[in-house]
C-alpha cells in the first residue's frame, strides 16, 4: 500500500511548511490534485491521512481530494482521448500506442486552508 508512504511524505512536507511559519497556525484541509493515472486509490489515502494524523499538528485536518482524468493525445490522428485504465490504452481510432500523457500523472499539494487568530487563509501550491 504506498498510500502510507505517500502520506508521511505529504505530512512531512506540510509539516516543513508549518514549521516555518512564526504563528503555528490551526490546519483545517490540505486540497491535493491526484491524477488517475497514479495508480493512487483516493479512499486508501484518505484513510492513511485519517490514522497518520491523530495526536498530531493535522489532527482534525480534512483532505480534499480533486481527481484529474487520463487523457493522452494520438500525433497521428491529432486528437485527444481517454484510455481505459487497465484496459485500452491505445487510441481507440487508429489503434497507436499511447505516446503522449496530457492528463493524469499529477500528484500535487494544490493548497493548505488554515486558520491563524480569526482570519482563514490559503498557502497555495506547496
Amino acid at each position: 500500500m504506498h498510500e502510507t508512504d505517500m502520506t508521511k511524505a505529504l505530512i512531512v512536507t506540510v509539516r516543513n511548511w508549518w514549521l516555518e511559519q512564526p504563528e503555528k497556525p490551526k490546519i483545517s484541509h490540505v486540497h491535493l490534485t491526484v491524477g488517475q493515472f497514479t495508480c493512487v486509490e483516493p479512499v486508501s489515502l484518505q484513510f492513511a491521512f485519517e490514522v497518520q494524523t491523530r495526536n498530531t499538528f493535522l489532527e482534525g485536518a480534512k483532505l480534499v481530494i480533486q481527481e484529474t482524468p487520463l487523457i493522452a493525445f494520438c500525433h497521428h490522428c491529432q486528437q485527444e482521448y481517454r484510455p481505459e485504465i487497465g484496459i485500452q490504452y491505445a487510441c481507440p481510432t487508429c489503434h497507436s500506442p499511447m505516446e503522449d500523457i496530457r492528463s493524469g500523472r499529477e500528484l500535487k499539494i494544490d493548497r493548505i486552508e488554515y486558520s491563524s487568530d480569526s482570519a482563514e487563509t490559503y498557502a497555495p501550491n506547496l
